[in-house]
């Protein structure tokens, strides 16, 4: 597995520190963050999960905890739309350059608007995608929503 993707390249370009944690990545679970936060020996709250939407039909991407789920309703909100649902898989590896189970709010493609669940920034250190399947990079999620140029809001049910 390389330690060196999209994802640590953009963090690393970004001034934001990181610890590179790898695990094994399970195809068949049905929900990849939980899985991961099982692998890892950690709190599912911490280990976030990144989806991608379409908001009144334009790309967004949300980080939130792996527990939780995102509300589309909340979601468009914070973005300043009217609605919101999840993007296709194949149209968001399209979109980011990432596998599904892979996919890292860093490294992306291109820009789009990104929302981080506010409750995740009350812990010292998250975990999230590193740009591949079985990556976790761990950082101060503070650090992730300035790099990122992210808007923290209550997203999730």
């Amino acid at each position: 597995m390389s330690k060196t993707t999209r994802a640590t390249q953009a963090l690393d370009k970004a001034g934001v520190g990181y610890t590179l944690h790898s695990y094994d990545y399970d195809p068949h679970a049905d929900k990849i963050g939980m899985a991961a936060a099982e692998s890892l020996g950690v709190s599912a709250s911490i280990v976030l999960k990144t989806l991608m939407a379409l908001v009144d039909g334009k790309p967004a991407c949300v980080i939130l905890p792996s527990d939780r789920e995102v509300s589309m309703k909340k979601l468009a909100a914070a973005l300043g739309g009217k609605s919101a649902q999840m993007m296709k898989p194949a149209d968001a590896e399209r979109l980011t350059g990432y596998h599904v189970g892979g996919i890292s709010p860093f490294g992306q493609k291109r820009a789009i608007p990104t929302v981080m669940e506010q409750s995740a920034l009350a812990a010292p250190r998250v975990f999230l995608n590193g740009g591949q399947r079985g990556l976790q990079v761990e950082a101060d999620p503070t650090q992730i929503l300035t790099a990122l140029k992210a808007v923290a809001a209550a997203v999730a049910d």
